[in-house]
């Protein structure tokens, strides 16, 4: 009898932690793109993806920053806004995107920093928020672009995807992304259905001025 209840609690934990993967991966499909064919908008949304001691970026938030900048350079996005974590004086994931961004020839007019996107959900609600943006294109790699997809849509800003998966990443690392994704899933559903936190905020900084809007 016992055994019988652990394992319909086994079940029914892998159903939680399942079914909210298999509802993003779902909601995203046909929203997935390459570089040459995604249709173009004004904005590319970059996520963070930590940074090296050193302050450098990681292969995944290289292949990222390399992925916007191709977008650029076809012409596909007018602003790249690199979202990040800066919570920590030594810790600045926007600015070291942006360095890398330079040297990938984006031009820095066309670079916005958000220092506040701590997660996906934070940085999803700020584009909208704080800087305007109501539709972009999301880059990131294949296993988390399900999930910021569905956010993104969920929290009004219209969002069509590329994948930056650039390298044969380690596979330790690649099971490790797959398995936090599992709990970071369940966690963005509960987050942008049922409690709704507000991520730090501020004063509206839009990308682009409103339609009408004076030149200062």
């Amino acid at each position: 009898m016992i055994l019988k209840i652990l394992l319909i609690l086994a079940a029914l934990g892998l159903l939680v932690l399942l079914v909210p993967r298999l509802v993003t991966a779902l909601s995203a499909r046909g929203r997935v793109y390459t570089v040459d064919e995604v249709p173009a908008r004004r904005v590319a949304i970059v996520f963070g993806a930590g940074l090296w001691r050193d302050g450098s970026a990681t292969p995944i938030l290289h292949d990222r920053v390399a992925a916007a900048a191709d977008l650029y350079r076809a012409g596909k996005v007018e602003r790249i806004l690199m979202s990040g974590d800066n919570r920590f004086v030594d810790y600045n994931e926007p600015a070291a995107m942006r360095e890398l961004a330079l040297s990938l020839g984006v031009p820095d007019e066309a670079i916005v920093l958000d220092y506040a996107g701590r997660r996906t959900y934070d940085t999803c609600y700020r584009a909208k928020a704080i800087f305007g943006v109501t539709e972009a294109i999301l880059v990131t790699q294949e296993f988390h672009l399900p999930r910021a997809l569905y956010l993104c849509n969920r929290l009004g800003v219209d969002s069509v995807g590329v994948e930056a998966d650039r390298r044969d990443y380690r596979r330790s690392s690649v099971l490790y992304w797959n398995l936090r994704e599992l709990l970071a899933t369940v966690n963005a559903l509960w987050e942008v259905h049922i409690s709704h936190p507000l991520p730090v905020l501020g004063d509206p900084e839009p990308i682009f001025p409103p339609e009408g809007a004076s030149s200062p």
